[in-house]
């Protein structure tokens, strides 16, 4: 028994009329008379009683009608439900993050938005080292991440680079220094600094050692921090200093200043991953999202 047969079956009955119904499915009526004609041959007995002023269920008819009449809107249920998925607009999105990545208002800002504009999406977030996230999504336990990307990305990745974060260099309060002078970074070549291990934090460990680099400056490593947080605390409590994005200075940690570098000014990424193949339209649809957000704030 094919769909369309109970579905042409459906409109006749609803019509009470072979013509009308032929008209509301758009085709002529005797093929629709005869896909009638084989759905009554395949079930055994006429559905309708055809007459000059229209056509009324038989008793079978009645019966048959009240088995399959939910049939059309379960099919209409799963084509619409197949549909938002489809779109983006129903299921899940696993968007992983760094903790640096939070500090940016994008990121919470985007996800907001995201809420507000696919409501049936359920949001699985994930914070973890950028790293972990790659690892994460090259498994497809994520479908999205926004992390500071390390030199060396493979090939099964996708990039995309929402904007380059300037550095800053956090150094303890009570050190003496020209605030109005963009700082030379050579001018630390005696200071400890304190790091985020690359195995935790690799986009940001590379981002900092080229920015030294950069500069003419082999840095003396000094105590590892694993997060932002316990960086910028430990500069605090005077064990050395650090370059940190500019956002980390919303964390509003006593007892450290936050000084521009000179040129050639260094930054670290803040970007979006997602495998090259990826076959969620929802990570599609969050991606189009913070890439139109970025935009507005630049």
């Amino acid at each position: 028994m094919e769909l369309r047969h109970i579905r042409y079956f459906l409109v006749v009955a609803d019509e009470k009329s072979f013509t009308r119904a032929a008209q509301r499915l758009g085709i002529s009526q005797p093929p629709l008379s005869m896909q009638i004609k084989h759905l009554e041959d395949e079930i055994g007995t006429e559905l309708f009683f055809r007459s000059a002023h229209g056509a009324d269920l038989t008793p079978a008819g009645e019966a048959f009608l009240n088995a399959v009449q939910s049939i059309q809107q379960r099919v209409d249920d799963a084509v619409n439900l197949a549909q938002q998925v489809a779109n983006g607009e129903l299921g899940q999105l696993r968007l992983g993050f760094t903790g640096t990545a939070m500090l940016n208002p994008v990121l919470p800002h985007s996800v907001r938005l995201f809420q507000q504009q696919y409501p049936k999406i359920q949001l699985r977030l994930e914070e973890g080292n950028s790293l972990l996230l790659i690892d994460r999504l090259l498994n497809d336990q994520l479908d999205i991440a926004l992390i500071r990307p390390p030199q060396h990305i493979p090939a099964d990745l996708h990039i995309l680079t929402l904007m380059n974060e300037p550095l800053v260099v956090v150094m303890p309060l009570e050190r003496v220094i020209e605030k109005d002078i963009a700082i030379q970074l050579q001018t630390l070549k005696h200071e400890n600094f304190i790091m985020a291990p690359r195995s935790v934090s690799a986009g940001l460990h590379d981002a900092v050692l080229q920015a030294c680099r950069s500069h003419g400056l082999e840095p003396k490593i000094g105590q590892n921090a694993p997060q932002i947080l316990s960086i910028v605390s430990l500069v605090a409590a005077n064990l050395g200093v650090s370059l940190v994005p500019v956002s980390a200075m919303q964390l509003g940690i006593k007892g450290v200043q936050y000084l521009d570098v000179a040129e050639p000014k260094p930054a670290v990424g803040f970007s979006l991953a997602y495998r090259r193949n990826t076959h969620s339209q929802a990570a599609i649809n969050f991606s189009s999202l913070i890439q139109s957000l970025v935009k507005t704030l630049d």
